[in-house]
């Protein structure tokens, strides 16, 4: 064989087997995606830092955490590692019960933006971890038997960020995350959820 039919046999052979890795790994195409989740949401503050975060000038009360949290998303995968996305949650419901059966509601709701990390180990399964921030409203209601009671609202700008994993069924996405709302040193939230998505 001479030196041209050689080299025109090696340029053959490397063009096949960068085709054959292309079809093998083909080229990231960015797609946006919308989903909708739920689950259950959790207070990781003790009563008097709750006392602290509404300045209920230091009732003696029981706490009531175990709310419902529904969120929507939208997002841009941008590569195979990184998402950007806007949210917004309904982080449920804290009561505060009284001994003397008054109660305060804490009402939560928060929108903002993430970056997601995401660590594909399979096309179909990527672990993946979020930061971003929060515009964050919570609104406090005091409850007397029949009679209601808005009280002082707080709101803020904070950050949020979270773990979790998402599994890959194109179209459809399906997620089971945590994330922390860090609203205040006295007031943060914990979220677990489960959401679906679609991308297009």
């Amino acid at each position: 064989m001479s030196k041209k039919q050689l080299l025109t046999a090696s340029l053959a052979s490397a063009a096949l087997l960068a085709a054959n890795a292309a079809l093998a790994n083909p080229p990231h195409q960015p797609y946006a995606y919308l989903g909708l989740g739920t689950g259950f949401s959790s207070l990781e503050n003790d009563r008097d830092e709750v006392d602290n975060f509404i300045e209920s000038g230091g009732r003696n009360f029981s706490i009531d955490d175990d709310g419902n949290v529904w969120k929507g998303f939208a997002g841009y995968q941008i590569n195979r590692f990184l998402a950007a996305e806007v949210f917004y949650a309904d982080l449920g419901r804290v009561r505060l019960r009284g001994q003397d059966g008054a109660s305060t509601d804490l009402e939560s709701t928060a929108y903002g933006a993430n970056l997601v990390g995401q660590f594909p180990v399979t096309p179909w399964f990527s672990p993946y971890a979020k930061v971003g921030v929060a515009n964050w409203e919570t609104t406090v209601e005091g409850n007397l038997g029949d009679a209601s009671l808005e009280l002082q609202d707080n709101d803020g700008f904070d950050p949020v960020y979270g773990v979790g994993a998402q599994f890959n069924f194109n179209p459809v996405m399906l997620r089971a995350e945590y994330e922390r709302y860090d609203f205040d040193s006295d007031y943060t939230i914990d979220t677990f959820t489960a959401s679906v998505g679609f991308s297009f």
